[in-house]
Formats: structure tokens, C-alpha cells, sequence
């Protein structure tokens, strides 16, 4: 990957929406005429993303997909890589991926890009306006009215938000027995309500979720001891993290953490935040 200027900038939601959206944030590069590629890596979110500028488009099968605006990138289980040329702008949308197909009134499914059809897609003019005219914060107004709308639609599962909660908290590395609980449920209640909501598992999620936690360390910490960090995290021993991680970013703990030492010399440490979009 090429490193080039970039401005990357994360927003708090409302309290309303704290429990559906972890944030907003907004990202902004100019990749230059050549087309250029960027990897995004597995997190524990699924994103809504406005994109401004040249477009961009995903490897797949082969080839190259055109990718409208917006899109939403649902829970990965590999890096997908994206490629764009000269001005590229985002407004990205981090929701808990157990909320966001609820609150956009969508069937849930494990699509890793999935474009759909919806009255959403109606801000991107404005949107589109806003950013040309450097208005940022206007624009991410725009984006959060429309989801205190929908979320003011909606009725939430306090059951899924408890269990998120206590997911969240724990980094997942919390048991699914003790996630129900927390949630006030049996374990067959909430993997299928969790499963209904989002398509995956408790434990699918809390995997992610877990090497979320382990990939962002060792880019801020590359020197890190991996069997240290292994134990911090839950993991049996290193060997298992080296599986889990190799499993969802293709690489091994080792590799990544020499790839860090080498890419932060080029980027800031906001870089991890930009490539989980």
C-alpha cells in the first residue's frame, strides 16, 4: 500500500444513539491520477459508507466492482482491498452490527459489502454539496438527524443491547454463558435473537471483536510480547492468537507487527481508525 496525506477524524454519537452507533467519522486523501489500493481489515462493526470524489470499487472475483455511495460494509472475516484514485472523501457510519440492519430496516445477512436500496441513499446529494464546499461538520449534522429519525422509529431488544454492552466491556473475550447472563437470558434465547439481529453468532462476533483488540495493539505497540498480549487477551496461548489472526487478516502476529514498525515511519497512529472503515 502507498502512503499519502490523509485526515481522518472520529465524532461521538448523541446520546440517543449511543446505543445503536459507536461513532461517526470522516476521512479524507488524495491517492493521486494513478489508481491506488487500500486494505480494509476485520473489526467488530458493521459500517454505513457515504464515499465522495473519484468512486471506488472492491477486488472481486478477479476483477473490480463499482461500489455506489452508500454502501455498508457488514462484519468481514478478511481484509477486502478498495481501490480509488485522486480526491477520496468518506462520512462512515460505525454501528454495532447486532443494531444496524434494525435500524435501517434490512434483513440481516453476512454479506461483507452489501449494496442496497434505501431511502438513505437520498442524502448523498446534499451530502455531496456540503463536502465540496469543506462544510464537514455540516454534512455529519445532516448524517445524524437522519439516524435520530430512524432511531426514534425503532424499538431496540434491551436484551441485545445488554449483551452488548457487556461485549463491548469485555473486549470479547466474555464466555457466551455469562454474556446471557448479563443480558438477563438463556444462551439459546440470546444466540438466536443475536443471530436474527446481525447473522452471526455471540461467539462469531467476540472473536472479532477480540482480534480487533490484538491488531490495534500491535500496530500502536509493534514491540509488544505476543505471548504476553495473547494472555492479556484471553487467548489459550500464542499459538491460538497466531491462528485467530492469521485466520482474519491473513498474516501472522509477527508479520503485521514488522509491517507496523515499517508503515508508521509514513502514517500516523489514527491509521488503524482509517483502515477499519
Amino acid at each position: 500500500m502507498q502512503s499519502f496525506k490523509m485526515h481522518h477524524q472520529e465524532f461521538e454519537p448523541p446520546e440517543e444513539l449511543r446505543d445503536t452507533i459507536k461513532c461517526f467519522w470522516y476521512n479524507r486523501e488524495d491517492f493521486g491520477e494513478l489508481e491506488s489500493s487500500f486494505e480494509v481489515m476485520p473489526d467488530g462493526y458493521a459500517e454505513i459508507i457515504f464515499h465522495f470524489g473519484s468512486g471506488c470499487s472492491m477486488s472481486h472475483n478477479g476483477g473490480l466492482q463499482s461500489l455506489p455511495s452508500p454502501f455498508m460494509m457488514g462484519l468481514l472475516n478478511q481484509p477486502v482491498l478498495f481501490h480509488t484514485k485522486n480526491r477520496f472523501e468518506v462520512i462512515g457510519i460505525r454501528c454495532f452490527p447486532w443494531t444496524v440492519f434494525d435500524l435501517l430496516g434490512l434483513p440481516s445477512g453476512k454479506d461483507r459489502v452489501r449494496i442496497f436500496e434505501h431511502p438513505i441513499a437520498r442524502l448523498q446529494s446534499t451530502l455531496n454539496e456540503l463536502i465540496q464546499a469543506g462544510k464537514i461538520e455540516e454534512a455529519l449534522d445532516q448524517v445524524k438527524q437522519y439516524f435520530l429519525h430512524a432511531r426514534s422509529q425503532v424499538a431496540m431488544d434491551s436484551m441485545l443491547f445488554k449483551a452488548g454492552v457487556a461485549m463491548r466491556e469485555a473486549n470479547g473475550i466474555m464466555p457466551v454463558s455469562q454474556v446471557a447472563a448479563a443480558a438477563h437470558a438463556t444462551v439459546r434465547t440470546l444466540e438466536r435473537k443475536f443471530k436474527e439481529s446481525s447473522g452471526y453468532t455471540v461467539k462469531d462476533v467476540s472473536g472479532l471483536m477480540r482480534f480487533e483488540q490484538a491488531r490495534n495493539h500491535l500496530w500502536l505497540y509493534p514491540n509488544s510480547n505476543i505471548a504476553g498480549l495473547a494472555h492479556e487477551l484471553g487467548y489459550t496461548d500464542q499459538a491460538h492468537l497466531s491462528r485467530e489472526f492469521k485466520r482474519y487478516s491473513g498474516t501472522t502476529p509477527a508479520a503485521f507487527a514488522r509491517n507496523a514498525k515499517r508503515g508508521q515511519k509514513a502514517l500516523s497512529s489514527d491509521f488503524v481508525a482509517f483502515i477499519q472503515a
